[in-house]
């Protein structure tokens, strides 16, 4: 327990101050979390022996996809760029024949999936940063990202909390079998009073909203937290990794952020 408090807290300050310091931080931030989860990813695929993701290419590939998207973003760079990474995508069929491998559309599938599923969230969220007012502006704001990151903490804390002391009733115990129904409404009731009081300091975007986000967090992350359990399991391992002592891995880490980040981009975009 004290090892995963030291390592949260230092993790915590980190992703704090890349934020605050604004837009070029928190994009080497993402792009070092980004780059450690895809090769994460591959490297848990890999254990299984029976399916072969292009790792290197599919990196390569990734690193690409988030750096363009990033870059186009900041308007560093015309938006036609957005072209680049589908060069790579699409190459991954070519270099896939050429392999003699078993399962070849199951080694392609693998290898596209990280770059859906860690990468894309990953670079909404980072555009979320020049969200402002109902619109994107040129402006990086680290509020809402910090706003988002207290919700997504608090509901791991309550749902953490509320579950060791009052969970009976399972939620998914096929999938997870230690979470309950307690645990989720704690989490649910922390994340309302932390967007609540988010709302207080960042004006960025209004309470409705934040209550929203709060409401989409806390079912989309635990249903991220729950697919990522999914994975693990049917690759039989215990955590993704363990480069975070105390936490597992970066998919262990940020697995509920992997689901609710393009839920609340599409409503704040579409609201």
């Amino acid at each position: 327990m004290l090892t995963r408090a030291i390592t949260g807290l230092f993790f915590v300050l980190a992703l704090l101050i890349a934020f605050y310091f604004g837009y070029l931080s928190t994009f080497f931030l993402f792009f070092v979390i980004t780059t450690l989860g895809v090769e994460e990813f591959y490297s848990i695929v890999s254990k299984s022996k029976e399916y072969h993701p292009l790792k290197f290419f599919g990196l390569l590939t990734a690193i690409i996809t988030f750096i363009t998207i990033s870059l186009v973003i900041q308007h560093t760079i015309p938006t036609k760029y957005l072209s680049l990474p589908f060069l790579f995508i699409f190459l991954i069929f070519i270099i896939e024949l050429y392999r003699k491998k078993r399962h070849p559309f199951i080694n392609i599938a693998y290898t596209f999936l990280p770059i859906l599923y860690i990468v894309i969230p990953f670079n909404l969220l980072y555009h979320l940063g020049y969200y402002n007012n109902h619109q994107f502006t040129d402006e990086f704001n680290y509020p809402i990202i910090w706003g988002f990151f207290f919700i997504l903490w608090s509901n791991d804390t309550g749902a953490y909390l509320s579950g060791k002391f009052f969970g009976k009733h399972k939620l998914f115990e096929r999938i997870s079998p230690k979470k309950t129904w307690e645990g989720s409404i704690g989490g649910a009731v922390l994340s309302i009073i932390v967007a609540y009081v988010c709302s207080m300091f960042f004006d960025q975007i209004t309470l409705t909203n934040w209550i929203v986000i709060a409401l989409i967090t806390v079912i989309f992350g635990g249903l991220g937290d729950l697919v990522e359990s999914m994975l693990k399991r049917s690759l039989n391992i215990k955590d993704s990794g363990n480069l975070l002592p105390g936490h597992g891995g970066i998919l262990d880490r940020f697995d509920g952020l992997l689901l609710s980040v393009p839920i609340v981009y599409a409503y704040l975009v579409l609201s």
